[in-house]
């Protein structure tokens, strides 16, 4: 078994599966999933899994370098936001830096095409979505 936090198995396969620049988009219950995208789908029920602990368990296996996200996620949504935001600056330690990038949710919802996955969480709360751009550990 494994021993890192980890243990989804399609979503362990598409992180080992990344490369430098890739993108992975972590989203609520709600946002539209094209049928191009390989779907991930960890829901169970209304906020389970949540999506801050969905981001929590990928960062501790991703190294980002960008991430994406909707001009109106802060002001719809600010718990959220400010939980995500917390989180990545825990990430920014010893001079990594992840570059933080917004663009309108109409925009957003397009750029999850480009992802290789897209999670689908049991969040069920507006806006709390997220496109990942993975680094390189070395």
């Amino acid at each position: 078994m494994k021993k890192t936090q980890l243990l989804n198995p399609q979503l362990s396969y598409v992180v080992a599966s990344l490369g430098h620049f890739d993108e992975l988009t972590i989203c609520d219950a709600g946002l539209p999933i094209n049928d191009q995208n390989k779907r991930i789908d960890l829901a169970l029920t209304h906020g389970v899994p949540s999506f801050i602990d969905t981001v929590r368990v990928l960062l501790t296996e991703v190294h980002i370098i960008g991430v994406l996200l909707a001009d109106e996620f802060e002001q719809a949504n600010p718990n959220i936001y400010h939980a995500l935001i917390s989180l990545l600056k825990e990430q920014q330690v010893n001079g990594h830096h992840i570059d933080i990038q917004y663009i309108s949710h109409e925009s957003f919802k397009t750029r999850t095409l480009q992802s290789k996955a897209v999670v689908r969480t049991g969040e069920c709360s507006p806006y709390a979505n997220v496109i990942f751009q993975s680094g390189v550990v070395f």
